[in-house]
């Protein structure tokens, strides 16, 4: 009886009764099952944070065209990177504002706020008429919309421990799979007249707006999640004492080991100089510039011309592929995911799935000797599994940042992660398409011709992010 008692901690746990993180941190400990319904709320924040990410990639080619600003179709990929990479320019400009918002306010306003954002400037951007309110109206819906950061806290904070690899690999589905089905809407919706004249007549409204209905549908469904999120729970504390409490239970907890010390120490310091953190979001930064890059040229790739390298696709064959992909990353997040990262831990499966993306990207140029039914299964395998590498490095390294931190820095944590992936990420989509115009333009060069550069460039990143997830710089908080 002695030793049970000299095992339980010393001062226990009080809740406070009008506190809503209080209230979550209790239902967890009561073990109620609340997860299918906040499953759903992070499933719809993250949806209205990534779909109009890349929804625009299978016609941003043609918008720009249609704004009749390039002077060669060779431009076009140019000025359609910079539409690509507004939204994250504006992006990296205000995460960490937004994360030190919600770390003081709390997650929900912060969530809210970023979808009623997607809600005005998505739609306005499908209204654009000519580049420079193309670039704004992006650039404004990245720099008004700060929940990725925060929802990833959100997930962290809204399981219990065992549960948060679920929480966080639902983020990177939802995320993964917006990134997918939002080019297959715009594969699919863009340009209606032309794909749907029985439904959609000639000289009417959507004619002198072909690309506002896959902006306008997505809206749509932002609205919609805005309203559900009202009944989000929050996961903040809001009472004052609320992480020097946490600190003395910890502290006075009997048995406490030296790994417990030192995250109570590691506490007071800046979050800066948490290098576990840090060198986990520097290395993240490195595989977000590749994915981003990859989503762009990928789309581009696909719908250019054969002379110049590409496929020759449609934009309902980009939409098929990536519709396809993203039914693909769905089932894998949700089954297998927990089950490889239980097996293999979050770095070394970083480190296989980056090594397999090497080779497998390196043979996409080879595509465009295929055709007819031989060139669709095979851009479908490569894609499946590209996009299935890229999810499962982002949700491992989602592991590493939330494990690094405690809650009243995880929201301002997850917003330096967002802030340098958008900064990243900004880069990622202009120099893809600069990099693929410059390509189609030495498309008969005897070394590395056309797209073969391209790719040999992605992959560049991608080894330079495999490189960096050993020691010494790699460190991992246990």
């Amino acid at each position: 009886m002695e030793e049970e008692a000299f095992e339980k901690p010393l001062l226990k746990r009080q809740y406070h009764e009008n506190c809503p993180g209080c209230k979550v941190d209790q239902a967890k400990e009561l073990k109620k099952d609340v997860s299918f319904r906040n499953l759903s709320y992070i499933w719809l924040a993250v949806l209205c944070g990534t779909l109009p990410v890349a929804s625009l990639f299978p016609f941003v080619y043609f918008m720009v065209k249609d704004f009749n600003i390039a002077e060669t179709e060779e431009d076009i990929s140019t000025y359609a990177g910079y539409v690509g990479s507004a939204m994250m320019l504006g992006r990296s400009l205000t995460s960490i504002l937004w994360g030190m918002v919600s770390d003081r306010y709390g997650r929900k306003p912060v969530i809210i706020i970023g979808i009623i954002t997607v809600v005005i400037f998505n739609t306005l951007f499908g209204l654009s008429t000519n580049i420079w309110m193309a670039v704004s109206m992006r650039f404004l819906l990245g720099s008004l919309n700060g929940l990725l950061g925060p929802i990833k806290a959100y997930a962290t904070e809204i399981f219990r421990e065992e549960e948060q690899a679920l929480g966080l690999s639902t983020v990177v589905a939802a995320w993964g799979v917006g990134l997918v089905i939002g080019p297959a809407l715009g594969g699919y919706l863009a340009q209606p007249v032309l794909k749907y004249p029985h439904i959609f007549p000639k000289d009417s409204f959507w004619d002198r707006f072909p690309y506002f209905l896959p902006c306008l549908l997505v809206s749509a469904f932002a609205f919609a999640s805005a309203i559900a999120c009202i009944w989000l729970p929050e996961t903040l504390h809001n009472h004052k004492d609320r992480i020097e409490s946490t600190k003395n239970v910890e502290a006075l907890e009997v048995g406490s080991s030296e790994a417990d010390k030192d995250r109570i120490i590691q506490r007071d310091k800046s979050i800066f100089r948490n290098w576990p953190l840090m060198s986990s979001i520097i290395v993240y930064c490195i595989f977000s510039l590749h994915d981003v890059a990859y989503q762009e040229i990928f789309s581009l790739w696909a719908l250019s011309p054969l002379r110049l390298g590409g496929l020759n696709f449609t934009t309902d064959d980009v939409g098929n592929v990536l519709a396809i992909s993203g039914l693909a990353i769905l089932v894998f997040q949700l089954t297998l995911y927990r089950l490889v990262q239980k097996a293999c831990g979050p770095v070394a499966l970083v480190r296989i799935a980056g090594v397999l993306s090497i080779p497998l990207l390196q043979c996409y140029p080879l595509m465009t000797m295929l055709s007819g039914f031989t060139l669709d299964i095979v851009i479908n395998i490569a894609s499946i599994l590209k996009n299935v590498l890229i999810e499962a490095i982002a949700t491992s390294l989602f592991i590493l940042q939330n494990k690094a931190v405690e809650q009243h820095q995880r929201g301002t944590a997850n917003s330096i992660a967002m802030t340098g992936m958008s900064a990243f990420k900004t880069i990622g989509p202009a120099s893809a398409g600069a990099l693929l115009s410059w390509s189609q333009k030495h498309i008969n060069d005897s070394f590395l011709p056309g797209t073969h550069i391209v790719f040999l460039a992605l992959n560049i990143v991608e080894g330079l992010g495999v490189l960096l997830m050993f020691k010494p710089f790699l460190s991992v908080k246990n």
